[in-house]
């Protein structure tokens, strides 16, 4: 089984879904129920190839890239096929391997009008080779190709299945990705021409990730991996989103379909911040130094500023976009302080994030379908009529705003404690006030949380909904589908150390290989 994943198993949790979803072409639109079983069997496939590789995986080499696949691709621009697991993409990709079946059997009940479960699914198949593929590639064109890959799929599944504004929400979504994208794959060319070998001085023109980071910018100066990562810091920039290229976040999220937003939330905005760990920081180690203040800073305003906007807000999808502004604020100030700590605590912020904010929008989702509005001023009471939905939407936004012993906690507190002791070069003073910026952003949290929860859960309902019939409690399918994701934010807020133990080896090793260590 060993060698058998060592060859294959990668490729294959790649593109399953893939596979899947050339088969659901052969497959008549009218056949709804075989496309559902065909959707749900090809992502549970995909999570068991993941769940094999996960028990195969040498945690006590978590550092050490696992099951490599390298091979020929695009010999003529000397790009080549690499792929492999550590634990900074394990996280990542189990994280997305689990989201995807959950989203599946949610939309079970729930496809969006207009109908045409194919092409939902299908969409959302091509998005999980997408997202997997990018958290896997070692080679800069490939991660190209997949991080682009899930850009036309969300496009669609906006565009198409979306709310009023769909079209401008999803040109912008399209618009903005598509010029960060172009920057970043400038930089990438950069660095194709400009790394040398430290033993020669001769170009190396490669694209391979594991030695661009092993190399460490040799070869090209400060001044010139400042430019080549201001490319990246924009391109990774937009699909975190970062403040100030937020702007498409709460159009895409208000908009998109109840899925649309729990893989927009929970998988697609760590792409940028797993750019920035994977490939900016580590490759232009003096490119990140010059930045990173800047990205402390941008990220610290984003803090605010996405919780202002959520208190500010009368929509309950668009309040909780608005957070993940916020949230991941945090994750870009823990990567900002370019310590070990920092990157680790930004890898759980990820994952806590995913879960937590996923779990929202899923929530979201049922009320909108039961309330046919997401207005908060026309909504509460609905701990009366529906409890054990309230009681979710109240366990969630305890996550959300950091309730210690939920994943969120752990999520945010790591991030600001990171910032009081930034690395070496870095200023000091400028960080604490980051620090300091950063904990009041967790008080405003708490507020536009609790005012969530107070207007939509409690008191009594309004007299609009008071005698609906529609208001039924949680179903079976989302009890199927929101078990998970519950769960896992309670097991990763008792035991954090089952995603700091995997993820701080490959942090150590990826910080100590860029500074040459």
């Amino acid at each position: 089984m060993t060698d058998f994943l060592n060859d294959w198993g990668l490729t294959l949790v790649t593109f399953i879904p893939l596979a899947g979803a050339l088969v659901m072409l052969a497959v008549p639109a009218v056949e709804h129920r075989a496309i559902k079983q065909l959707a749900l069997l090809t992502s549970l496939a995909t999570a068991a190839v993941g769940a094999l590789l996960l028990l195969d995986f040498d945690y006590g080499a978590a550092g050490d890239l696992q099951f490599v696949v390298d091979a020929s691709w695009i010999d003529v621009i000397n790009s080549r096929y690499i792929v492999g697991l550590d634990g900074i993409s394990l996280p990542l990709m189990a994280l997305t391997l689990v989201v995807v079946p959950l989203c599946v059997i949610y939309s079970w009940d729930h496809i969006p009008d207009p109908g045409n479960p194919k092409a939902f699914f299908i969409l959302m198949l091509i998005l999980e080779t997408g997202m997997v593929g990018t958290f896997l590639a070692q080679d800069l064109i490939l991660f190209f190709v997949f991080f682009e890959v899930v850009l036309l799929p969300m496009f669609f599944m906006i565009a198409v299945w979306g709310g009023e504004n769909r079209r401008y929400a999803s040109i912008k979504f399209f618009l903005f990705t598509l010029f960060g994208s172009a920057l970043m794959l400038l930089s990438f060319l950069a660095l194709f021409f400009l790394s040398t070998d430290p033993a020669t001085g001769e170009s190396l023109r490669s694209f391979d990730m594991r030695l661009l980071s092993d190399l460490a910018g040799a070869g090209i100066l400060g001044s010139t991996q400042i430019w080549i990562f201001a490319g990246m810091f924009i391109g990774f920039g937009v699909k975190v989103p970062m403040f100030p290229f937020h702007t498409w976040l709460p159009d895409a999220h208000t908009e998109a379909p109840t899925v649309g937003s729990v893989i927009l939330a929970a998988v697609l905005l760590k792409l940028g911040t797993y750019g920035f760990v994977r490939i900016a920081v580590p490759m232009l180690p003096e490119g990140a130094e010059a930045w990173a203040p800047w990205i402390g800073l941008l990220a610290v305003i984003g803090i605010i500023y996405g919780a202002l906007g959520c208190l500010a807000q009368t929509d309950m999808k668009r309040l909780i976009a608005f957070s993940s502004v916020a949230h991941m604020g945090f994750v870009m100030l823990g990567i900002a302080t370019l310590t070990d700590f920092g990157i680790n605590a930004a890898i759980f912020g990820m994952i806590a994030h995913g879960i937590i904010t996923g779990m929202l929008f899923f929530v979201a989702g049922s009320v909108k379908e039961r309330y046919h509005t997401l207005e908060i001023r026309r909504l509460g009471g609905l701990l009366t009529q529906a409890p054990r939905l309230g009681w979710i939407l109240g366990f969630v936004s305890m996550a959300s705003l950091g309730l210690p012993g939920l994943a969120g906690f752990w999520g945010e507190f790591p991030a600001i404690l990171a910032a009081y002791s930034p690395a070496e070069g870095l200023p000091v003073e400028t960080f604490r006030t980051y620090m300091v910026v950063a904990a009041v952003g967790t008080v405003l949290a708490a507020g536009y949380l609790l005012w969530l929860l107070q207007r939509t859960a409690m008191g009594k309902p309004s007299e609009e909904f008071a005698d609906s019939d529609e208001i039924v409690d949680v179903t079976r399918t989302e009890w199927i589908s929101w078990a998970p994701l519950l769960a896992g934010i309670v097991l990763f807020g008792l035991l954090p150390g089952l995603i700091f133990d995997v993820t701080d080896p490959a942090v150590v090793g990826l910080l100590a290989a860029g500074s040459g260590g």
